[in-house]
């Protein structure tokens, strides 16, 4: 099986930029429901929806803000307290200086605690995938749950390398992305969306356009620090059960030689370890399958929400 849609993701800065439709209709992400309660933490951005008794945590990925989780939250909001977040660096926010992955956890980490949040359940896409595996190897009983969508504990095809060597990657890999000016960014952002963001074109570019507002090098640097990581060795400390959401486009399938199941496979021997875990395929959804194929995502959640 070639590289996964999820390696495609980080190194799709490598590749040829786009160039940008003058035209800009209105953005049908941009708006989302307004929030009960707005704050910081730690230079984290947080957005409170709803008053139920169970807290979800809901983290985007690369690039992302917490636009992208609005479908989520009108889905469950009437049910559960959910906390949306935009990570520092993303979506105009200002960037930190550090390890924003290990800055981010712990933002996370004093929200859990600040909010006195019993076992919350943590749901992330890509990037914040991997932070809410990081938070569940962290915390152990004070996490009720992990939702994994389209994000492991190791990058794809680096899962082989000794130390040594994926931190010389990473470091090359964020010095290169790093180097985009702001309209190669947006332009490499479109072509991402398009080839492996999502399905449909016109969703790809109003996506494109939002992402294109995270600063380049804070997306290089949480891309560093991903490539970097290899949690493997902790999941068997993870004590809260683990849904991970595999989306899955048979085009993409067989432009990479292999098949749905392949790919779900892969992701599982990723995950070996892991004490309590669970895998749904998404069918017909590129990486962002919240957008592509929400209900399936959302039932998914729902029936795991049911056995915690």
């Amino acid at each position: 099986m070639k590289p996964s849609v999820l390696f495609a993701l980080l190194f799709a800065c490598a590749v040829p930029a786009l160039a940008q439709s003058p035209a800009t209709p209105p953005n049908r992400f941009a708006t989302a429901s307004a929030p009960a309660e707005r704050f910081d933490i730690q230079g984290m951005l947080v957005e409170r929806h709803g008053s139920g008794a169970r807290a979800m945590v809901l983290i985007p990925g690369l690039a992302s803000g917490g636009w992208v989780w609005q479908e989520t939250v009108r889905e469950f909001a009437k049910d559960y307290t959910l906390y949306v977040v935009t990570l520092p660096g993303f979506d105009g926010r200002p960037a930190l200086a550090g390890n924003p992955f290990d800055a981010a956890k712990a933002a996370l980490t004093e929200l859990i605690a600040a909010r006195r949040l019993v076992k919350p359940v943590l749901v992330g896409h890509s990037v914040g995938a991997t932070l809410s595996i990081a938070l569940g190897e962290d915390l152990g009983e004070r996490i009720g749950g992990v939702v994994a969508l389209d994000g492991l504990p190791v990058f794809p095809r680096t899962e082989d390398m000794p130390p040594e060597q994926r931190a010389t990657m990473a470091e090359s890999f964020r010095q290169r992305m790093a180097a985009a000016t702001p309209q190669a960014f947006a332009a490499q952002q479109q072509q991402y969306m398009r080839a492996v963001g999502v399905i449909d074109i016109g969703k790809a570019d109003d996506l494109a356009r939002l992402t294109a507002r995270s600063d380049p090098a804070a997306a290089a640097a949480y891309a560093g620090a991903v490539l970097a990581l290899d949690l493997r060795p902790g999941l068997p400390k993870l004590r809260a059960p683990v849904l991970a959401l595999v989306p899955s486009y048979d085009p993409d399938n067989v432009a990479m030689g292999g098949t749905a199941n392949d790919k779900l496979a892969y992701y599982r021997s990723l995950l070996a370890g892991t004490p309590k875990l669970d895998l749904v395929l998404i069918d017909n959804a590129r990486h962002f399958a919240m957008l592509d194929q929400p209900r399936a995502v959302h039932d998914a959640l729902r029936q795991f929400l049911k056995t915690l």
